[in-house]
């Protein structure tokens, strides 16, 4: 069984587009989504509602649930280091977003659940505890293991840090396959190309596609979104840059 999971599309449709094309080369038997569908770029209505007609599941991400629940976003920039005005900006953009998404779609994101299970491999967003904390990449195993050891399954999958890996706990005597899948359309390890994982019979493949940078930076800077310069800054830079 070949499963395909993509992550954090997060509204650029030239790198979706970009996947949906090497997504016909890979031929999968099952296409999830791991959340964070529409904020931060071009074309998040677009996005949602492809998903959706593709009829797709997946698992909410925190950037959904701040259209859902509001407060989630002030709860967790109320606990953060970053600038308030990181998360000004974010309000700004949420108000933008909600009001293009309408109630419908908003509903349906609502109705995302926080886990989706098949056989021995779990998927969430962040982590089964919260939408908006997941362990660094660098992440120690034991750290790994206390994030989603609860998740009882050999195979853990998630997105939200933006930055693709695969990595097999060694220590505590564990058989445990921690997973990202790294951004379909928000790269923060430093490689612009889009990224989402192919499972073949629960082998873990991190694939990479390239997209037209200019495309979706043009598509961006058209799209009324607010703190679109930001937006194309970080694309850029495929790293979180500062406001």
């Amino acid at each position: 069984m070949r499963i395909a999971i993509l992550s954090d599309i997060h509204g650029n449709r030239t790198a979706f587009e970009a996947v949906l094309n090497d997504l016909r080369a890979a031929s999968p038997d099952l296409i999830l989504h791991g959340g964070d569908l529409a904020d931060f770029g071009s074309r998040p209505v677009e996005i949602v509602d492809q998903i959706r007609d593709f009829g797709w599941p997946g698992v909410l991400g925190n950037t959904d649930e701040m259209h859902v629940r509001p407060e989630s976003l002030d709860d967790f920039a109320a606990c953060s280091t970053a600038p308030a005005s990181i998360w000004d900006a974010i309000r700004e953009m949420r108000e933008v977003v909600s009001e293009r998404l309408g109630m419908e779609r908003i509903a349906w994101l609502a109705a995302l659940p926080g886990v989706h299970v098949i056989e021995n491999m779990a998927l969430v967003h962040a982590s089964p505890e919260s939408l908006w904390q997941a362990p660094p990449r660098e992440a120690t195993d034991s750290e790994m293991q206390s994030a989603y050891g609860c998740l009882e399954r050999e195979i853990v999958v998630y997105g939200h840090i933006h930055q693709p890996f695969v990595r097999r706990l060694t220590g505590l005597n564990l058989n445990k396959v921690i997973v990202n899948s790294g951004s379909v359309g928000l790269s923060y390890d430093g490689d612009p190309r889009a990224a989402y994982l192919l499972l073949n019979d629960f082998r873990p493949e991190i694939r990479r596609v390239e997209y037209s940078l200019d495309k979706e930076l043009r598509a961006v800077a058209q799209s009324g979104i607010p703190h679109a310069d930001w937006i194309a800054r970080t694309l850029n830079a495929a790293a979180p840059q500062m406001l």
